[in-house]
């Protein structure tokens, strides 16, 4: 069974066509919706991560929120930029919220997108050292992050502490086992995807991706996926790993459904430059009735090898319309896919 999750990037704005006109509207009915998801049968509930902007930003009080209020739904980050990460306060967190939700984290990490202002992460106090780029700080920090998630003790005990200390070297605190497993890195290229998978990460790939042949997007992933999945086994890693694709999907079975989306997805890729000399090439989007999605998607190689599909949904459209898309595709397209 293919899981099924959501991914939300938070957006608001204070027009009075939205649903969500502000922060806290946005926070609020993304727990909303993880609640309405896990009752519909859906997987997993994601969250974006932009800063400076009108979305959703600081992962970790909105995952511990919803970890509280819901038991079963996974939750996750697609993706968080480690540009803008300390490693270890992230451990800190991470911990903490995971320990919430009982274990139920999927936490996406990445390089990060182009962002609102030039450089933001030096405005958090980062930078990258000499001679590196934002992209090599960004992978070092997450490295850092993996070794300190596996829970061995690094840093030495104060010979006359406050409270007393177990013995050894001491680990950040608190410590959630597993988590380190449920580390996923938002691949762009099939390089990163190569590396995602030599350091056992799982990994979780977008909308778009390089462009890195002249094959289509849903046939550039497949093989992006197909190379993270030989890097990991050459890597010798014990368990197996995830793959998450990305898709917009909107079944079409209602008047309203009709008037917001009658007019269909985006039904070609498209490629153009979003960050430096490479192309990237961008999937196609999918808004049709139920049989014609499922006849689609059996065309979508990517979604087809993945073994996780979030379904990218227009927040600013309110909880009650998302969960209506939701429903409709768990209940009208996922059966005809043998997903359910």
């Amino acid at each position: 069974m293919k899981r099924i999750g959501f991914l939300s990037f938070g957006h608001w704005t204070p027009s009075p066509s939205s649903r969500t006109r502000s922060a806290a509207d946005t926070l609020l009915q993304s727990i909303e919706l993880a609640e309405a998801a896990e009752e519909l049968g859906v997987d997993g509930a994601y969250f974006r991560v932009h800063h400076f902007a009108r979305q959703l930003a600081s992962p970790f009080p909105l995952l511990a929120a919803a970890g509280a209020r819901t038991s079963r739904i996974e939750l996750g980050t697609g993706v968080i930029d480690m540009r803008y990460e300390n490693p270890l306060h992230m451990a800190e967190d991470a911990g903490a919220a995971d320990l919430i939700s009982g274990g139920r984290l999927q936490l996406g990490l990445s390089r990060g997108s182009p962002e609102q202002v030039v450089d933001g992460w030096r405005y958090f106090g980062y930078g990258p050292a000499e001679g590196r780029t934002p992209a090599d700080m960004a992978r070092a920090r997450t490295l850092t992050l993996l070794r300190v998630l596996e829970g061995e003790g690094f840093a030495e005990p104060n010979p006359r502490p406050m409270f007393p200390n177990p013995p050894g070297l001491l680990r950040l605190e608190p410590h959630s086992p597993g988590l380190r497993e449920r580390i996923w890195w938002g691949a762009g290229s099939d390089a990163t995807a190569v590396w995602a998978g030599r350091e056992g990460m799982n990994l979780m790939s977008s909308t778009l991706k390089d462009a890195e042949s002249d094959e289509p997007f849903h046939v550039q992933q497949r093989r992006q996926i197909e190379a993270f999945r030989a890097a990991w086994r050459g890597a010798g890693h014990a368990h197996e790993p995830r793959v998450s694709v990305s898709r917009s999907i909107v079944p079409i079975t209602t008047d309203t459904d009709r008037a917001l989306f009658g007019r269909g997805g985006k039904d070609s890729d498209q490629v153009g430059y979003i960050d430096g000399p490479t192309p990237a090439i961008f999937g196609r989007g999918y808004a049709a009735e139920p049989d014609v999605l499922v006849q689609e998607l059996k065309e979508d190689e990517a979604v087809a090898e993945a073994d996780t599909l979030l379904v990218t949904v227009p927040n600013q459209l309110g909880v009650e319309y998302n969960a209506h898309l939701l429903e409709s595709l768990v209940r009208d397209v996922a059966p005809g896919l043998g997903w359910r």
